[in-house]
């Protein structure tokens, strides 16, 4: 399914003009770098993407439906922030975000 939404993330962009910069899905979350053109909305964006890609993936995963708290396929909510000269430090974070995480959660155990 993540390979899915990968596409269909790049798909919805590239609709609205939205360029993909880096992007990474893990289970439960996703980091994506996008360059927004001034006339759309980062609320808009967002509204779309997420709206859009539920619908897609329940299409083509019905049985996703029945595993999903109230049938809601994103949380309501969204981190947005504007990228200056960290840009790259901010990209090589998501690229590698679940080399990182995978690390934590091993450190995690260790303590246990």
């Amino acid at each position: 399914m993540s390979k899915e939404l990968y596409r269909t993330i790049y798909i919805l962009c590239g609709i609205k003009d939205c360029e993909v910069l880096e992007l990474n899905i893990q289970p439960d979350h996703v980091h994506l770098v996008v360059i927004v053109p001034p006339k759309i909305s980062i609320s808009t964006l967002m509204g779309h993407l997420k709206g859009r890609s539920a619908i897609r993936l329940y299409n083509r995963f019905p049985h996703i439906r029945k595993k999903l708290w109230g049938n809601h396929f994103w949380s309501r909510g969204y981190f947005v922030d504007t990228v200056g000269v960290n840009e790259e430090i901010i990209r090589r974070y998501v690229r590698h975000q679940e080399k990182m995480e995978q690390t934590h959660e091993q450190q995690m155990e260790l303590l246990e």
